[in-house]
């Protein structure tokens, strides 16, 4: 059997993992055969940087039918933003081809009936890149409820911070516009929805959110007392703080970015206090789930900090993973962010750093509390994104674990999301069976 012909669209930060895979380490398997992007700065920059990949066919995203029947693409490969999942979904699969794309599935109930529309019409596989459930950690939590240790779930407490490095970046990009990315709830949540579903192996049915613009955006500037901002991060205006992010000081940055904003006009460094920031940076929600059980999740995006802590109680016992993915964020003698502190560690005193680790814990009732062993892993994701890349481009072997995620998946994680903003807007709780889903609200329901 030949290699399976890609086409990969929107050549952006994320899109690099799955070009390097097809450059390098599964070149055997996959070949990319065409790539799309609406700046064709970042094409260039990108293949540049993988020069193993050759000079695949290079075409306008509303191309993308046409191209996947003339180059007879097995599967497509979507790293676009979010808002534009679903048309292009639609797209590849009614031209012939398997999807590979990136949560979330989609950003609205519209593009969830569209997507299922279009899959039960072809019968075409739609995979969904859940990273996270591949990090080992996450993969020792699944196991061990799985085990029945702690025995039937009753509840869930999930708490995520993201830090001043990396939750200021979705108010300095396109994610910052809630009709392109669907608010945190839906952008960055739907990784942790989806690890909730999969680890008690249940469906969300009831969401009450919420939460607000607490930190970020002009309006907390003015009530925090911030002055005078530049609109970038990338400049020498004396105005710049922590919170500016100079582009030229990452080379990944400058190439997709900096160096070819002046073919499409997309900023990547906005400033994070300015005006028409329309996503939230605090949130909280209870989640109701099929079988009687219940979450309380929340979202901090500025926090000093960033991993998650999460708690699964059940009728034997409790669970408890805590992961600290970044113990700081620094700022360097030029005022410059360094949102790898590891790489300074003449910034941090050792009496005060917050070290990297993760611990999962595990006690039944009228026991003392034992520690689990959680297996090494390296790479982003804590370990997640190279055994994730194995299992798109090669197949995963049998796992009892059913790590992979289908549309179907997609659509259970995303719709928390989904009630959660309706929520926001209307005060009242939502059932995921008030959601116009379609057909889709048995895919939800089902397991």
């Amino acid at each position: 059997m030949g290699r399976v012909r890609y086409a990969l669209i929107g050549t952006g930060s994320r899109a690099q993992m799955y070009l390097e895979a097809l450059a390098g380490a599964h070149a055997d398997a996959g070949e990319l055969v065409a790539v799309s992007d609406t700046n064709p700065g970042r094409i260039d920059w990108s293949l540049n940087r993988h020069p193993a990949l050759g000079a695949p066919r290079r075409f306008d995203p509303a191309e993308l039918a046409s191209v996947t029947r003339e180059l007879d693409i097995d599967r497509v490969i979507i790293t676009s933003p979010d808002s534009t999942h679903a048309d292009l979904i639609v797209r590849a699969v009614d031209a012939g081809a398997d999807v590979v794309v990136e949560k979330p599935l989609t950003t609205t109930e519209d593009g969830v009936r569209k997507i299922t529309d279009a899959v039960e019409r072809t019968g075409k596989n739609v995979t969904l890149t859940f990273n996270y459930r591949y990090s080992p950690r996450n993969s020792a939590l699944k196991q061990l409820i799985s085990s029945g240790e702690i025995g039937d779930v009753t509840s869930v407490h999930f708490e995520w911070v993201l830090d001043t490095g990396h939750g200021a970046d979705y108010f300095r990009r396109w994610h910052r516009d809630k009709s392109q990315s669907g608010g945190l709830l839906i952008h960055k949540a739907s990784h942790h929805f989806d690890l909730v579903n999969w680890w008690i192996d249940d469906a969300p049915t009831r969401v009450f959110a919420s939460g607000g613009l607490r930190f970020y955006g002009a309006e907390n500037a003015r009530r925090l007392g911030v002055g005078p901002r530049p609109v970038r991060g990338t400049t020498d205006s004396p105005l710049r703080d922590r919170f500016s992010l100079d582009l030229r000081t990452d080379d990944v940055w400058r190439g997709l970015y900096l160096e070819q904003e002046h073919l499409d006009g997309y900023l990547r460094d906005r400033d994070v206090f300015d005006e028409g920031i329309t996503i939230e940076d605090n949130l909280s929600l209870v989640v109701d789930y099929g079988r009687g059980s219940t979450m309380s999740y929340s979202l901090n995006a500025h926090a000093p900090w960033e991993g998650y802590t999460v708690a699964v109680n059940g009728t034997r016992g409790r669970a408890e993973l805590t992961v600290v993915e970044r113990g700081s964020v620094l700022v360097d003698e030029e005022g410059r962010t360094v949102v790898d502190p590891s790489a300074r560690p003449d910034l941090i005193a050792d009496d005060l750093a917050r070290p990297v680790s993760e611990r999962l814990v595990v006690q039944q009732h009228f026991s003392t509390a034992r520690e689990v062993p959680i297996p090494g892993g390296s790479g982003g994701h804590g370990g997640g994104d190279a055994i994730l890349l194995r299992d798109v481009f090669v197949g995963g072997d049998d796992d009892p674990l059913g790590r992979t995620a289908d549309w179907t998946d997609g659509v259970r994680s995303m719709v928390v999301g989904l009630a959660g903003n309706r929520s926001l807007e209307t005060g009242q709780a939502v059932s995921i069976s008030e959601l116009d889903l379609g057909d889709a609200q048995e895919a939800v329901a089902r397991r």
